[in-house]
Order: C-alpha cells, then structure tokens, then sequence
C-alpha cells in the first residue's frame, strides 16, 4: 500500500462498479437523499418492510463524510451522559444510551445475518484524560447513576501517560466501505444525481424529478435552509488521521475527553491516529499536529495514508433524527451525528424507518428536530450566529494580495483585476480562482493549505481549487471566470 495524500485507508478497497445516473422522472413509495451511511441504512431497511425507497446520491456511493470515518461503533461518546443528565434528565439520558447501544447491536445481527465480511471486530472503548480527571470523574458519577455499564480505570494501553479512563467493553469497529457495499448491492441507488430542491412531494435533481410519498434527507447537513434552521442549530468541524505502519497497536479504540486530543484504533496492522479537530473554515495545522505526535510517540512509524474528516456538531448534543419541520409534511431528515456518524447512522435509519412506515419507536421523541432548548443552548446558538456575522463582515474588507504575486503552491485571498477572489497558483504556475462567497448563504470562504481547499466557516461547505463543490450544504460549485489569464 503506498501513501496518497488524500485518500483514507478505506478507500484503497476497490469501490464497486457505478450506478447510473437518474434520467428524467420517476416515481416511488419512499427517496433517500444521500448514499452513505445514513441513507444506505434507511433504504435497507425500508426495503425489509416492503417499501419501494430509491436513493440519490450527489457522487459515488460512500464518497462523503462516511469515506472519512475511523468506524467505531459505540455508545461511549465523550463526555455526553454527565451533560445530558443535567440538561436534560435521566429519563432522556439512559433512553440515549439504549438507542446507540441498540445500534450496537444492529450492526452485529445485520453483518452476521447478510454474511457481510467487512473487518468488524469486538473491541473496548476508552475515554481517557491526560488531566486532573474531575470532568472524567463526573461521567463516571454519571453512568453509574444511569445505570449504564462502565468500568473506570487508571490503566490504558498507551503511549502516554494519563490520569484515568472509562472503558466500555463490547463495542466495535469495522471497514465502513465494505459494509456500505454490501448492504447497498440490491438497492435501487441512482449515483452522480445531484439533489437541488424540494417541491411539495418532488426532489428536484440535476438529472430528472422523484415524485414520493415520503422524502429522507440524509445528506450530512440539510440543504434546505428554510423551514427547520438548520444552518442556525449546526456548525461543522473538521478532523484528521494519519494511518501508520509499524507503530505499537493499542488494544482498544481510545479517544481523549479533552477537545483536540488524540483518538486510536486500530485497523489490520495499522494504527489509526486521528485528532487536530478545529471549526471547518478556521485552519489549524491538523496533519501538522498529527505527524509530531506520531513522531513521538512512534518513532520509526510509517505514514501509510492520512485523510480528514467532516463532522455536524448539533446545539444540545444529540443528533436530529425525524420529521424535517412541522410545516414541511412527509420530509425527514438525518443530522447531527457529531463524532460518532456510524453507530448515529444505525439509530437514526431505525427510527425513519418506523416513522416512514407508522410504526412507534420509543426514541422518536428524544432525538425529533423539533426540541430546541434555547437556555441550555445559549452559548453554542450564539456562537453559531457570531461566525456568520463575522464571516459576512470580513467580506468587506480589501485583498492585501494581488493575484499576480501568489507563488507556486500558495493560495490566499488577492485582489484580481480590482475583485476580491480566492486564489491558488499551483506548482505549474497555473493560476487558480474561486468566488468567495459561499453560494450556500453567502459567508467568505477561507482557504485550507492542507487540503487545497476552499472551506466556509459557517456551515462548513468545501469547494476544491475550481470551485467545484465538495461537501454541502451547498448546492452549487463557487465557479469564477477566468478569461484573461
């Protein structure tokens, strides 16, 4: 296996043959925005209770946010539990925990059941601190009053020292990829069909229209802005893994309590080091980070692969599974997952599931998109608001730059023929220009040298050096002409 710069260790597994694209109208009892995890998942299972659910995926099956995933499949999510027993109750606290231990459980029966041969393997998981444990020690305090099994620890393998861990046995990970494409064989996917719209009971796309009873939007970040404000109650953040040979392998999957420290698992013979975490849009040197630790921790370690990821942060700290708005009837919507898309996918496709098909599901109401707790979440809603104020402020300042003086392998706001663009020049000496302004809501974007990419810090849309788009929730390229060059 030899090092590409950009490509997780997921992708070197050879993605099945394409799928068409959509061509022109259709109709169906059910559509799935979105082929990764989360939509995947509620198609399969729509299909299992006999409901005809095509899906619409913008590019290949898996080539969003799930191709970046480290795949761990656990209830062990942070520091939650001690937080949602205070802001929210018991009752909501456990009832979290049954659902993602439920997921769990899913992913076991499901692999075991389809003979999925898809790496997954039974591991503990650790939540550790390098610091004075007292946050750690409340979680603890926490799970123990939830009834939730957990083992607190001062031991941990390691290759550092830490103050403590809670360890949650019989959890696991696995190769999202080879998951994804197993349980996607049989499903009516349409592949390169971009969904632009929402049009009562019709998603309009780039190739055709889905006229459905039910539409799922399961596309990472909900593209429609207007009902459910979205954009208002979600920021993106952005994270970073190196895949090492040769490096001691720990025993379990370990992420740190603290924001920005060091996660680990494992994958073959591979260690999978990931961390750098920083708002999307507001680059922080995350490989950087990355290959010191490495080259402290595992000297003579070799950098197989490295890759980032892409993460929705909800307000409350529960992801937004349901009913997509109160007004917009027959739309559900998928999002919010945090740090823990995989196992998040698996309840969340459940519970659409059960809604789409008028089924009860006990955790409809703990995760619906309607709840909003605008005192527990003052902070995170003002947060929100104050990067796209500020983001809209900085467009009105001049480009120091100008585009002439960029040098090979620079990119960076310039001034081109008197117009503010983003510019890259790359190591041709070819010129490269995007438009700033962000076509999802109009924040500036903000270039990312690790990547080559163009990030928008207030909802977290990424474009390459053309302007080609990324990830959403934009909808359409940041295209500039370049007549003249």
């Amino acid at each position: 296996m030899t090092a590409n710069k950009h490509a997780s260790i997921w992708q070197q597994t050879p993605a099945p043959g394409a799928r068409e694209p959509l061509q022109g109208d259709i109709t169906a009892d059910a559509v799935v925005i979105g082929g990764g995890m989360a939509g995947i998942l509620t198609a399969f299972f729509l299909r299992e209770k006999g409901c005809q659910a095509i899906v619409l995926e913008a590019g290949r099956i898996g080539s969003g946010v799930t191709k970046g995933t480290t795949a761990k499949i656990t209830s062990q999510h942070g520091l939650l539990y001690s937080r949602l027993l205070r802001e929210q109750g018991a009752l909501r606290a456990r009832l979290y925990y049954d659902a993602m231990d439920r997921a769990i459980r899913d992913f076991r029966q499901i692999i075991e059941t389809q003979k999925i041969s898809c790496h997954l393997e039974e591991k503990a998981a650790y939540l550790y601190t390098r610091r004075p444990p007292r946050e750690l020690e409340r979680e603890q305090r926490a799970l123990e009053k939830l009834n939730i099994p957990a083992v607190y620890t001062q031991r941990a393998n390691v290759p550092f020292p830490i103050q403590g861990a809670i360890r949650f046995d019989g959890q696991a990970q696995l190769h999202p990829l080879e998951f994804l494409y197993a349980i996607s064989k049989d499903l009516p996917v349409y592949e390169n069909t971009l969904a632009q719209g929402v049009e009562g009971n019709r998603v309009v796309t780039d190739k055709g229209t889905v006229t459905a009873g039910r539409i799922i939007i399961a596309t990472h970040f909900p593209f429609i802005d207007i009902p459910g404000f979205y954009f208002a109650r979600l920021h993106e953040e952005r994270s970073y893994v190196l895949a090492l040979q040769g490096a001691a392998l720990p025993d379990g999957m370990f992420i740190d309590e603290q924001k920005g420290g060091l996660s680990l698992r494992t994958f073959g013979e591979h260690l999978l080091l990931g961390g750098g975490n920083h708002r999307s849009g507001k680059w922080k040197d995350g490989y950087g980070t990355l290959l010191e630790a490495a080259r402290v921790l595992y000297p003579g370690a070799k950098e197989v692969c490295r890759w980032s990821a892409q993460d929705c942060i909800p307000l409350d700290g529960m992801p937004y599974i349901g009913d997509y708005s109160s007004t917009l009837r027959g739309v559900y919507v998928a999002t919010g997952f945090q740090k823990w898309g995989v196992t998040g996918s698996m309840a969340a496709a459940r519970l659409l599931c059960d809604l789409v098909t008028g089924e009860k599901n006990p955790y409809a109401d703990l995760f619906t998109p309607q709840r909003f707790r605008p005192f527990a979440c003052a902070l995170e809603l003002a947060e929100n608001g104050a990067e796209t104020i500020r983001s809209q402020v900085v467009r009105a300042v001049p480009a120091r730059q100008k585009a002439r003086d960029l040098q090979k392998g620079q990119g960076g706001v310039v001034d081109w023929n008197g117009k503010k663009k983003g510019g890259y020049r790359d190591m041709d000496g070819r010129l490269h220009l995007v438009s700033l302004r962000c076509p999802h809501m109009g924040c500036e974007l903000a270039f990312n040298p690790d990547e080559l990419t163009w990030d928008c810090p207030c909802h977290g849309s990424r474009f390459d050096i053309d302007g080609n788009l990324l990830d959403n929730p934009a909808t359409a390229g940041a295209h500039v002409e370049r007549s003249g060059l």
